[in-house]
């Protein structure tokens, strides 16, 4: 115990995200069958808001250093502007910590003011941290080049006059994003059109009008009006179907399903269908979701497909299929989990095949397992949302944003997202409601 009492702060921090992190993989793997599924994401949540927080508070320690520390030391002597600023910092990154914690306490028809200035603040940590490392690395690259060059003295000299303008810049920078990912955030998605040929696809079904959303994000910074907004606009369109591919809320049917009422307004006539995304597994409530969606008249496939006629007595008709989210079998939610072969189970090889899948590396494997597969519809990337997680986005996922050509007859298309997860902004990304025109070749 004296022993660990010797070690640094950022050392004890990063021993508690380690212990955080073990227990997180011991639910999630020894305690799952001895646990009932809304008890263990209740346990998830709580251990995954203590995981980020204790890693954030890394952060949080290297920002108050060079926000706090470095620009205190080299104003002087303490004064009443360097107590304000101080007391400005502490606010902002305890803003940013409690974020997470809107997710369990402050969800409601409607966000809370206090949820969107916290998720306002967590983004802008996100972007502060990301500029204060980068400009600290370019900071130490020069000391580095600058010492084995021999100019070690005037280097240390240089380096010390540079360090305060390189954090104001940092935090000028933060400010100048924050203001064009809020703005940028707050408008109303835009209208993409794009036409893609189906493979298969019966001459009748040319021009066909799909409309794809995914990636609402119903929860703390998400509400009823935005939604609203969003049925508006698809309405005006006059689709023929409507697909939300994963991601439509953040928390249980008790918590939301009032602010999911404007969702009965669409009534393409050949349908809406939905699949589940990882988030709503985090719910711990995806059957009472699917039952309250039926009640808005909104097909689940779940693991399922359904085929899609201009009538009744047609005998021209499409497989639109939906597997579950991968995350599923990850978080060992009983019942669920993609598969591939029983989402298409009925689907004639003859036939055009639509599938819908929430995550890219989800749409990967379906085509590995099925080449015949026409078009897959995913998400969840939301274009990266903000810089500089757009770079953690790209690089994690096989299909970042846009259309995509695999093979000869295949296409994949990822939508950036039709709102915003948890910040509300958007940087280098858009939002978007997506217009498919489906074309017969």
């Amino acid at each position: 115990m004296t022993t660990f009492g010797k070690l640094s702060v950022e050392v004890k921090v990063a021993i508690a995200s380690g212990v955080v992190f073990f227990s997180m993989f011991i639910s999630r793997t020894f305690l799952t069958e001895n646990v009932d599924k809304v008890t263990r994401a209740k346990l998830f949540r709580f251990q995954f808001l203590l995981l980020v927080n204790c890693l954030m508070l890394l952060g949080s320690l290297y920002i108050w250093k060079k926000t706090v520390v470095t620009l205190c030391r080299a104003s002087g002597p303490a004064s009443y502007l360097t107590s304000c600023w101080k007391c400005t910092v502490l606010l902002f990154l305890a803003f940013a910590h409690l974020s997470y914690f809107t997710l369990l306490y402050l969800v409601s028809e409607e966000p809370y003011t206090f949820s969107l200035i916290a998720y306002t603040c967590l983004g802008s940590y996100v972007i502060l941290l990301f500029f204060l490392f980068t400009f600290g690395c370019i900071e130490q690259g020069y000391s580095l080049l600058a010492r084995r060059s021999g100019k070690t003295l005037t280097a240390a000299a240089g380096t010390s006059k540079c360090a305060n303008k390189k954090v104001i810049l940092a935090i000028g920078v933060t400010v100048a994003l924050t203001c064009v990912g809020l703005l940028n955030a707050a408008r109303p998605p835009a209208l993409v059109h794009v036409e893609i040929p189906v493979h298969k696809l019966p001459a009748s079904f040319n021009n066909l009008k799909l409309v794809l959303l995914a990636d609402i994000h119903l929860g703390a910074t998400v509400g009823k009006s935005k939604l609203a907004m969003i049925v508006r606009m698809v309405k005006d369109l006059q689709p023929d179907i409507v697909v939300i591919a994963g991601d439509l809320t953040d928390s249980p049917v008790a918590s939301l399903g009032t602010a999911t009422e404007p969702l009965r307004q669409l009534q393409p006539r050949m349908g809406t269908y939905f699949i589940t995304g990882n988030h709503e597994y985090y719910t711990a409530d995806v059957s009472n979701w699917f039952s309250h969606l039926r009640s808005l008249n909104i097909q689940s496939l779940h693991n399922s497909n359904a085929r899609v006629s201009l009538s009744r007595d047609s005998d021209e008709w499409l497989c639109l299929a939906g597997v579950d989210d991968l995350e599923a079998r990850l978080l060992r939610y009983s019942g669920h989990g993609m598969d591939l072969e029983k989402a298409l189970a009925g689907c004639s090889p003859d036939r055009a095949i639509v599938l819908l899948a929430h995550q890219p590396l989800a749409a990967k494997k379906a085509l590995q397992a099925r080449p015949d597969i026409s078009l897959i519809l995913s998400g969840h990337t939301h274009g990266g949302q903000i810089f500089p997680l757009t770079i953690a986005a790209y690089l994690l996922n096989p299909f970042f944003s846009g259309l995509y050509k695999v093979g000869d007859r295949s296409f994949v298309y990822v939508t950036p997202g039709t709102m915003y997860y948890g910040i509300p902004m958007r940087i280098a990304s858009r939002a978007e409601i997506t217009e498919i025109i489906l074309k017969s070749p």
